[in-house]
């Protein structure tokens, strides 16, 4: 699985103007499942992005984890992670899961970070959302496990 993960003091998701997931301080997550992918790699990027120190301690310096802080994750599904553009100017996207794979694991990411007690807000898998964020930092890192 494919991981964008941004620190942000806020961020919510939108589907025909309307709010479907918000956070304050935390984590926005945008995930791709790949093809071949299986539920431990959920499983693995969950456990993963759960204890990235990249928040802040009383010293300024990036020590703690969302868990340590308590944060929130707002998930979104977003295949265009998978974009090969190593020809053209045309991205590809035969690396991305097909959609029923892609929905099932996108379901067990969300899953497998709620059973690490941690609160998530999501987006809908497969529609057209608008992503609003303050991005923290910026703190932006790439994740693939």
């Amino acid at each position: 699985m494919r991981a964008l993960i941004q620190r942000v003091t806020r961020a919510h998701v939108t589907v025909d103007g309307h709010t479907i997931g918000a956070i304050e301080q935390g984590l926005l997550i945008l995930v791709c499942a790949m093809k071949g992918d299986m539920p431990a790699q959920s499983a693995q990027l969950a456990a993963k992005v759960s204890k990235l120190r990249i928040f802040k301690d009383g010293a300024g310096k990036m020590n703690l984890s969302l868990k340590d802080i308590g944060g929130s994750a707002l998930i979104v599904s977003q295949f265009t992670l998978a974009a090969d553009t190593s020809r053209g100017n045309r991205p590809g996207f035969s690396m991305a899961a097909p959609p029923d794979d892609g929905r099932a694991l996108y379901q067990q990411f969300i899953a497998d970070m709620q059973a690490l007690d941690i609160t998530v807000a999501t987006g809908e898998f497969g529609a057209d959302m608008a992503v609003d964020l303050v991005n923290d930092g910026p703190v932006t890192l790439w994740l693939d496990v």
